[in-house]
C-alpha cells in the first residue's frame, strides 16, 4: 500500500495502485501527485505532516542562497520519486521558516532529517556523495 500527502490540504492518502488513474485526496478532493516529488512546506505544515504520517518523512531543511542545498535538489528529487509511496519528502525553507528551523535545532544546511512515527529517527548535515546519501535514506527509512 502506498501513501501520498496531498499538497493542498496536507492529508495523507492511501493509494492502492498507480495504474494511470488520477487519484484524488479523500479530504479535499484535489488531484493527488503520486510522482513522489518533494513538497514545499511551512513550519506548521511540517509539524502536522510529521505527527500524522503513516510512512517515514524525510525533511530537507534548505535555503535558496545555499549552494550545496541547490546541488542536493536533483538528488533528493530522484530519491523521492524512486521511493514514491514508501516515504514522503518535504522541503522547508529555513529563511522563510526560522522558528521551525530553531525548533528542529538546525545548525547548518543542508540538513536532512528522517522522521518515523512522529519522532526524529536520524539526521544528516551536509550533502554526502550521491551513493552515500541514497544508502543513508535506505538505512533510516
Amino acid at each position: 500500500m502506498d501513501y501520498f500527502r496531498c499538497a493542498k490540504c496536507g492529508a495523507f492518502n492511501r493509494v492502492k495502485n498507480k495504474d494511470g488513474k488520477s487519484p484524488v485526496c479523500g479530504r479535499c478532493k484535489e488531484k493527488l501527485d503520486v510522482s513522489g516529488a518533494p513538497q514545499q512546506v511551512t513550519g506548521a505544515e511540517l509539524e502536522r505532516a510529521v505527527k500524522g504520517a503513516p510512512v517515514p518523512v524525510l525533511v530537507d531543511f534548505w535555503a535558496a542562497w545555499c549552494g550545496p542545498c541547490r546541488m542536493a535538489a536533483p538528488i533528493l528529487d530522484e530519491i523521492a520519486r524512486s521511493k514514491a509511496g514508501e516515504i514522503v519528502v518535504l522541503k522547508l525553507d529555513t529563511d522563510a521558516n526560522q522558528d521551525a528551523a530553531r525548533r528542529h535545532s538546525v545548525q547548518g544546511i543542508p540538513l536532512f532529517v528522517m522522521f518515523r512515527e512522529g519522532q526524529e529517527a536520524a539526521r544528516q548535515t551536509g550533502l554526502p556523495p550521491k551513493s552515500a546519501f541514497k544508502s543513508w535514506v535506505e538505512s533510516v527509512s
